[in-house]
């Protein structure tokens, strides 16, 4: 978790493995399938530690994640997302 505080770090690891999944065949538009599971699972697994607070915080990490990796990998960018469904 400390890389998600120190986003120079985590970006070009970030934007690496968006071009690799590119030449895997993946697209872009996973990503908010990939996201809807990822925090339904934290709100699974964390139970009452799953607040608000911890759910928007999640959220927005996804959404600035996901629309950067999408900008690296196609080029284009897409504005974050927080209603990831």
């Amino acid at each position: 978790m400390k890389g998600l505080g120190n986003l120079e770090q985590v970006l070009p690891a970030a934007g690496a493995l968006a071009k690799r999944h590119v030449s895997y065949g993946c697209e872009g538009g996973a990503l908010p399938v990939v996201g809807a599971a990822l925090l339904w699972t934290l709100e699974k697994g964390l139970g009452d530690g799953w607040t608000p607070e911890v759910a928007d915080a999640w959220g927005t990490a996804y959404g600035t994640l996901s629309g950067y990796m999408i900008s690296e990998a196609y080029g284009r960018s897409q504005a974050p997302s927080k209603d990831i469904p």
